[in-house]
């Protein structure tokens, strides 16, 4: 995929995870870039993993179904994120 797919997806999947999830995630335009982009690896490497029973490292592709999975990998993303970096009071 050339380098202006992975921007229309990472747009495309960070914007619409952001709105799913709840709560306020900061980051801007290039941070939403970058969620998405990274949902895709995320989401392109468990659904290999699921169909094929093996860890391959995969990014989803610019279509219906592969932006479905990189919003689904961007929603992972956030929650590990939050998850890692929530402070113990």
């Amino acid at each position: 995929m050339n380098i202006l797919a992975w921007i229309i997806l990472g747009l495309l999947a960070g914007a619409i995870a952001k709105w799913i999830y709840p709560g306020s995630q900061g980051g801007g335009l290039l941070g939403t870039i970058l969620l998405g982009i990274v949902g895709a690896f995320i989401g392109g490497t468990l659904f290999d993993l699921l169909q094929t029973g093996t860890l391959t490292f995969t990014a989803a592709s610019l279509s219906l179904p592969g932006v479905i999975v990189a919003v689904l990998g961007a929603i992972i993303a956030i929650f590990l994120y939050y998850q890692f970096t929530r402070r113990a009071y």
